[in-house]
């Protein structure tokens, strides 16, 4: 919505516009009063949301390393559990490679 923020010195706004929200045209005295409340409800419709990194298939044929995962409980750490892992260069050419890591079922 625009409203008249200033007014050149040539052009009077009436008393009963003054702090009202209007529609103006740019180029002509033309001014259309906002009396009421005007809106638009559209819901969206979500998009399907695709994996970037290719899904379960771009684990198929990775390293693996020994490492070392948090327990469920309160024990700490579980050590000898296998990890897959692969690299991929997400940024430029001076930037290291990221490595993604995902625990062994």
């Amino acid at each position: 919505m625009l409203t008249v923020s200033r007014v050149p010195n040539d052009t009077t706004i009436d008393i009963h516009l003054a702090n009202r929200n209007r529609f103006e045209c740019r180029t002509c005295p033309y001014q259309m009063v906002l009396d009421r409340r005007y809106y638009e409800r559209k819901n969206m419709k979500r998009k399907e949301v695709e994996d970037v990194l290719g899904g379960e298939e771009s684990w198929a044929n990775v390293n693996t390393t020994e490492g070392q995962s948090e327990a469920a409980g309160r024990s700490g750490w579980v050590a000898g559990r296998v990890a897959y892992y692969y690299q991929l260069q997400i940024r430029s050419a001076d930037e290291p490679m990221t490595t993604f890591y995902k625990w062994r079922e």
